[in-house]
């Protein structure tokens, strides 16, 4: 298997565990985190899904990006938002429809679930080095612009995000709070022990 492919498939794969991550923290029915949240206040609000809240505002945030940084839209970004926006979608209209959960000890696993399955599907997707999702880029934007550290920006942008959630009577909760703790360190976790098994450059070096 070449370089490529392996970074073709650790993409869409890493995309589809984060989207079934993210499926699970929304039908857990305790909150999710703040940009999921809004996706599904809005979609609730409208009659748009939630993938595509996710497409709508993920292009938004592109230009916005570009717009902060003085530089050109990340357009390949685009194609990150697409394939999450309609694995989303894929979870939640077609395997979990009208799924509920009766008790509260089963919503928290399927909650913490969820949260460590987006953390490794991230930790996969990452390998492939290919464009970021646009809300990584908004904390990186922000970062530059305020001269901030890594951990004020992420804060910043969740803040923006839980606000207009609230606003839209997004699903905020205990979900909201683990989801924006957990995530990070778990992702800082997975990624080294992942990088070992996915070691494509190696493989690029190994054939040139």
């Amino acid at each position: 298997m070449n370089a490529f492919t392996i970074r073709i498939l650790s993409y869409v794969g890493g995309l589809f565990i984060v989207s079934f991550g993210i499926s699970l923290t929304i039908i857990s029915g305790l909150g999710t985190g703040a940009w999921d949240a809004l996706n599904v206040g809005l979609a609730n609000m409208t009659t748009y899904t939630v993938g595509n809240w996710v497409i709508f505002i993920g292009v938004a945030l592109i230009f916005l990006n570009a717009l902060l940084t003085k530089s050109k839209p990340e357009l390949f970004s685009i194609v990150t938002i697409f394939v999450l926006g309609y694995f989303i979608d894929f979870w939640l209209l077609y395997i979990f429809s009208n799924t509920f959960f009766a008790t509260f000890l089963l919503q928290l696993i399927v909650l913490c679930l969820g949260i460590v399955i987006i953390a490794f599907g991230a930790s996969i997707y990452l390998q492939a080095k290919f464009a970021r999702i646009p809300v990584d880029g908004l904390m990186l934007a922000i970062k530059d612009l305020l001269k901030v550290n890594f951990f004020i920006a992420k804060t910043i942008t969740e803040l923006l995000a839980l606000a207009i959630a609230f606003f839209v009577g997004g699903p905020i909760g205990l979900g909201t709070i683990l989801v924006t703790v957990l995530i990070g360190p778990m992702i800082q976790w997975f990624y080294p022990r992942v990088e070992k098994k996915i070691q494509w450059e190696k493989v690029k070096n190994e054939h040139s």
